[in-house]
C-alpha cells in the first residue's frame, strides 16, 4: 500500500470524526437551550459539549488538517486545480464554525443564551451543506 493512499485514508477517517463532532455540537446546544431552566440538565449538557469539542472535534480537525497538508506535500500538483482552493475555502469555513461552537459553548456555560433554539437548529445545518460541497469538489474536481 502506498504512503499517499495510507495518508488519504487517515485524512478521510479524521474528517469523518471531525464532522461527527460538528454535526452533533449544535444539536447539544438545541437541547441546552430547551433545558435552560434546569440546572441539572445544563450541567450535564455543559460536560457533554466540552468533551465533544475538546476530545473529539478539535483533535479530529487538527488531524484532518495535518493529513490534508501531508497529501498536498506528497502531491503538490493538486494545488494547480481551482477546485482545491474552493475546497480549502470551505475548510476555513468549518474552522470558523468550530470556533463559533467553542464561543457558544463558553457563553452557554455562563448561562448567556445568546442564540435561540431555532437559531441553534438552523446553524446545525451548515456542516451538512459544507460536506456536500467538499465531497463533490474532491470527487468531481471541477475547474481542472
Amino acid at each position: 500500500m502506498s504512503l499517499y493512499l495510507s495518508i488519504k485514508a487517515l485524512h478521510l477517517i479524521s474528517m469523518v470524526c471531525w464532522f461527527a463532532g460538528l454535526f452533533y455540537i449544535f444539536r447539544l446546544f438545541v437541547y441546552h437551550r430547551m433545558k435552560a431552566e434546569s440546572a441539572e440538565a445544563c450541567a450535564l449538557l455543559e460536560v457533554m459539549e466540552r468533551k465533544l469539542l475538546n476530545y473529539i472535534t478539535v483533535p479530529a480537525s487538527i488531524a484532518t488538517l495535518i493529513f490534508g497538508l501531508w497529501l498536498l506535500a506528497l502531491n503538490p500538483a493538486l494545488l494547480h486545480g481551482a477546485w482545491i482552493w474552493v475546497k480549502l475555502c470551505f475548510v476555513f469555513v468549518l474552522f470558523g464554525y468550530q470556533d463559533f461552537s467553542r464561543v457558544t459553548r463558553k457563553r452557554f456555560a455562563k448561562r448567556d443564551f445568546f442564540l435561540s433554539e431555532k437559531a441553534c437548529r438552523m446553524t446545525n445545518e451548515l456542516p451538512t451543506l459544507v460536506l456536500i460541497a467538499v465531497v463533490f469538489l474532491a470527487v468531481l474536481k471541477p475547474w481542472g
